[in-house]
C-alpha cells in the first residue's frame, strides 16, 4: 500500500520559518516528480512547488519563489519544503503529491499526480 505521510507542519509567527517533510512509502519515486499543494478554507487546493525525480529541475508559484525551497532524498524516498519568511498568506493545509507514471505532464497541475497525502496544517499568525 503507498502511503504519503506528511509531517513539519505547525504555528509559527509571521516571518519565521518551517520545514515540511514528505516520506512515502509502499513503492520507490526517486524516478518520478513529487510536489507540494496547498489548499486555504473555502479556496481551491493550489500548486506550490514542485521537483523532478532527479531533483535537478525544480518549479515555484509565483507566490512563494525565493521564500520556500523544495528538495528531496531520494535514498529516503522523502522530499521537503523549506519556508522563510512566511506570511499569513501562507496559512493552510500542505499536501505532497506523487506521480508514479511516465509521459508528459504539468507540474502544477493537481490531476497529473495520482498519490496524496493526506495534509499537514501550517498556521501562520501576525
Amino acid at each position: 500500500q503507498v502511503q504519503l505521510v506528511e509531517s513539519g507542519g505547525g504555528l509559527v509567527q509571521a516571518g519565521g520559518s518551517l520545514r515540511l517533510s514528505c516520506a512515502a512509502s509502499g513503492r520507490t519515486f526517486s524516478n518520478y516528480p513529487m510536489s507540494w499543494f496547498r489548499q486555504a478554507p473555502g479556496k481551491e487546493r493550489e500548486f506550490v512547488a514542485a521537483i523532478s525525480g532527479s531533483g535537478r529541475s525544480t518549479h515555484y508559484a509565483d507566490s512563494v519563489k525565493g521564500r520556500f525551497t523544495i528538495s528531496r532524498d531520494n535514498a529516503k524516498n522523502t522530499i521537503y519544503l523549506q519556508m522563510n519568511s512566511l506570511k499569513p498568506e501562507d496559512t493552510a493545509l500542505y499536501y505532497c503529491a506523487a506521480r508514479s507514471y511516465s509521459g508528459t505532464y504539468d507540474p502544477r497541475q493537481r490531476d497529473d499526480y495520482d498519490y496524496w497525502g493526506q495534509g499537514t496544517q501550517v498556521t501562520v499568525s501576525s
